[in-house]
């Protein structure tokens, strides 16, 4: 028993001149129309919930017919829904049909006119200069671009098109590639080699060398940003892949020719891994690490001084990040020492003074269950978190007003009370050991 009437069958053959079809051709069209109407609304509803809408449309409907490879119906799109009239031709046999809406000539006609278009007009105007795109009106800037983004493009371009075929919130964004010379991709290529290759150092030195001083590499800079990105994060345990990639991002910092602003917000997570990371580097030595925390210091130290003016925000958040990672104490004592470090290769003694010294004495007894430590590492691990916060604060020095002869035999015990008070017993006796006085000076000034 199939759903679909044969009847249906009967009329469409007759109209295309077959007058007699036996019952079991009609009972196979009749399954097979079926299973074929079965197939498009699956394939419909496949769009629907994909779309996620719950009412299916006439547009479902058409794309599933497509992607079926075969002919849509034509006249059914709409984004209104369509109504549907009854005409009754005999007894039991109703006719139904789309009601087309009826149009008032006189409406029509009198309606205002359309605007006419603006004329034509060309302009000539620098896209870039020397790879600097410069700021006037006719270059978009970065939000204008954003904002393009979420222009209809294409054939939803024009609302009214849009509006015909279904697809008026519909975005399509272009597809893009950017295409390097093939001098430029054999350059990027020779030169990831050269940085990876241990065992030749006069050839790594030649690949920095270029980077630092070649004024013809802007539209490699993204691919070296890229690079830089992926190396660190998949070789978390190579010291020699993360320092390599600290001193090419160094080198493309120093070439005067490169345009780096744009790729900032990308270069600085890849620095601060290698700053402040849990667990760098698979040598059993805790130590092996520091020399590549205290290179990406460096590098964090010339990323704020040359474009913190140009980004306000840049210099708070590398605080604010160094910050925490110096006061967690579920952090390794790398990780300290790598926030110690970043806090002061961004900010100098002001941030020493502000962030770094009302938080000694607090911080001084994870210091302490590491110097008594049974672990030899770890022991060496805290006698050089301490050795960092003392160039922390001999910074201090230099900021300090006025001069200090020195200290007395009664005036030491004095002042190692108070220093103690401020920064913790262990830190004051480091720092007294020094012998400096405009140094304790400086300290008690902040």
């Amino acid at each position: 028993m199939s759903v679909w009437n044969p009847e249906n069958i009967k009329d469409v053959a007759e109209s295309i001149g077959i007058t007699s079809l036996s019952d079991d051709v009609l009972q196979g069209l009749c399954s097979d129309i079926e299973y074929r109407i079965a197939q498009v609304l699956e394939e419909a509803l496949k769009f629907m919930r994909h779309s996620k809408r719950s009412t299916l449309t006439t547009q479902d409907v058409t794309q599933a017919l497509r992607v079926l490879d075969v002919e849509p119906l034509y006249g059914y799109e709409s984004t209104r829904p369509l109504r549907f009239g009854e005409a009754s031709i005999g007894p039991g046999q109703p006719l139904f049909y789309v009601e087309d809406e009826e149009v008032d000539f006189e409406k029509l006609i009198n309606a205002p006119l359309p605007k006419v278009p603006r004329e034509m007009t060309f302009t000539a105007h620098w896209l870039a200069v020397e790879g600097v795109q410069p700021s006037i009106p006719q270059n978009p800037t970065a939000a204008d671009s954003r904002n393009q983004e979420l222009v209809p493009k294409g054939q939803s371009a024009n609302p009214h098109m849009a509006a015909m075929s279904g697809n008026e919130n519909v975005i399509i964004k272009p597809l893009v590639k950017h295409v390097i010379s093939k001098e430029l991709q054999l350059y990027f290529e020779k030169i990831c080699s050269a940085l990876l290759d241990e065992s030749n150092n006069e050839y790594r030195i030649a690949a920095l060398a270029s980077i630092r001083s070649d004024p013809g590499l802007h539209q490699l800079v993204p691919y070296f940003v890229q690079f830089i990105a992926e190396k660190v994060t998949h070789n978390l345990k190579n010291l020699f892949v993360l320092t390599q990639m600290m001193l090419l991002t160094t080198a493309m910092l120093e070439n005067s020719n490169l345009y780096v602003d744009p790729y900032i917000a990308s270069i600085v997570p890849p620095v601060l891994t290698c700053l402040v990371g849990r667990h760098l580097g698979s040598s059993p030595d805790p130590l092996a690490a520091y020399d590549l925390r205290r290179l990406s210091a460096s590098v964090l130290s010339s990323i704020t001084k040359k474009y913190s003016k140009s980004s306000h925000m840049l210099k708070p958040r590398l605080a604010r990040t160094c910050l925490k990672h110096f006061l967690d104490p579920t952090k390794p004592l790398g990780a300290n020492y790598g926030g110690i470090i970043g806090l002061q290769a961004i900010g100098g003694p002001e941030i020493v003074r502000a962030l770094v010294v009302p938080n000694l004495k607090e911080y001084e007894e994870l210091v302490k269950d590491a110097i008594d430590a049974m672990d030899e590492g770890r022991k060496n691990e805290g006698e050089m978190v301490i050795k960092a916060l003392l160039e922390a604060l001999v910074s201090l020095e230099e900021e300090s007003v006025g001069t200090v002869n020195g200290f007395t035999n009664g005036h030491v015990a004095e002042m190692r009370k108070e220093l103690g008070e401020k920064i913790g017993d262990l830190f004051a006796e480091r720092v007294l050991e020094l012998g400096k006085p405009k140094l304790v000076k400086g300290i008690m000034e902040c």
